[in-house]
């Protein structure tokens, strides 16, 4: 690691488990001293039990790293929804946020969508070059919601011309092709333990049914109010991921999107533990963010960086693109990190986020988004972006 003043970023990676084809030791060759990890043999709504907790962190304090960030516990889509029995799955929430703390790891990144974590339709673009990234297409998503899906009034989520299109997309697929792009939307996160059959996909969107965004709204506000005390206790700061993308899918509400909807959630709840996962390229799908305004305005509030770019057209359409091209300008974006790290004398954590599948990385197994080869070229890009906005000599 290099010698800089002030307080530089602390450089991590995403690690998920024992089973990542990643190791540990991968990471800390990267350049990172601390990893982002979660326990995701625990289904939501369980508690993350201390000896599980102590078993990941000395695993990898072995390796020389350290447990900066979880990332994530999940919330129970009956909080999210706020139907059924909460009490119970609060209470295990809070359980596992005290687990933590008592092991020193104080910061707890989450997100408040509904069913689906990031959505992607192509987990293998190709990109000019000849590396691999996600892809986001809205007619393959909406031929899978309308015609492998076919969710019952999805129609009305798209005008004429979007269902033309999303018609003309689905019967040019093969049914191999179909049952992929199925498998792109509803496979979930890496590690993540719940897997959809279309039925129990369109049940879990039922469950939401009559749910307005005002109302989710008002679900994550009580669910707050419940936890940040128990935040403030323990001294953790809860970091909320946005919408991954930050717009409605499925006809489902999504409230982590804007700059509108950052100010209202800080607002509900004002404590310095109520705060923000700052991931530029989920709000930088829109071109209605100003992302380094976007820190600037709440940087007491952020207590963790995804750093990554996104490459958006007149359709809405994104690739992810490398860290330092694509539509969010990267050097405003660090630049204001810097600001705020020195302003308020911390060093936050950032890890870079979803690399492209490249070089040897092509002939391996790798989870979508997370390769080695992919986030150690974002990050050594980021690094150096920071080292020499610093102005330091090496």
């Amino acid at each position: 690691m290099y010698d800089v003043n002030g307080y530089p970023m602390i450089q991590s990676m995403r690690w998920y488990g024992p089973d990542d084809p990643v190791l540990l030791s991968d990471i800390k060759q990267a350049g990172c001293s601390a990893v982002v990890t979660s326990l995701d043999q625990f289904a939501p709504g369980e508690i993350w039990t201390e000896d599980e907790v102590m078993k990941r962190l000395n695993q990898i304090e072995s390796a020389g790293l350290k447990w900066e960030v979880v990332e994530s516990i999940p919330v129970h889509e009956v909080i999210k929804a706020g139907k059924g029995e909460l009490n119970h799955l609060i209470s295990n929430y809070k359980t596992s946020m005290i687990n933590l703390a008592q092991s020193g790891i104080k910061v707890i990144t989450y997100n408040f969508m509904p069913v689906l974590n990031w959505t992607r339709t192509n987990l293998e673009f190709h990109v000019a070059d000849g590396s691999k990234a996600l892809q986001f297409e809205w007619k393959a998503f909406a031929a899978f919601d309308l015609h492998i899906l076919k969710r019952p009034d999805a129609e009305k989520d798209y005008t004429p011309d979007q269902r033309l299109d999303a018609l003309n997309y689905f019967m040019g697929l093969t049914l191999q092709q179909q049952e992929l792009l199925r498998d792109n939307i509803i496979a979930g996160l890496p590690g993540y333990q719940q897997k959809f059959s279309l039925e129990e996909f369109q049940s879990a969107i039922d469950f939401y049914s009559g749910i307005s965004r005002n109302q989710l709204r008002q679900n994550l506000v009580a669910f707050l109010k419940e936890i940040i005390p128990i935040a403030e206790k323990h001294d953790v700061s809860l970091a909320i991921h946005p919408d991954d993308p930050p717009f409605s899918l499925l006809g489902l509400p999504r409230v982590v999107c804007t700059a509108d909807d950052i100010e209202f959630i800080l607002n509900a709840v004002p404590s310095p533990a109520n705060g923000l996962c700052f991931c530029t390229g989920s709000y930088g799908v829109r071109a209605d963010n100003d992302i380094p305004a976007m820190i600037r305005k709440f940087a007491d509030r952020i207590h963790f960086f995804h750093l990554r770019n996104t490459k958006r057209n007149s359709s809405g359409d994104f690739f992810e693109d490398n860290h330092l091209e694509g539509d969010t300008n990267m050097y405003h974006v660090v630049r204001e990190i810097i600001a705020l790290s020195d302003r308020r004398k911390i060093n936050i954590t950032m890890r870079p986020d979803h690399g492209h599948q490249m070089l040897d990385d092509l002939k391996k197994r790798t989870n979508p988004g997370y390769s080695a080869i992919g986030r150690l070229r974002g990050l050594a890009e980021l690094r150096g972006l920071e080292y020499g906005l610093r102005g330091l000599d090496t």
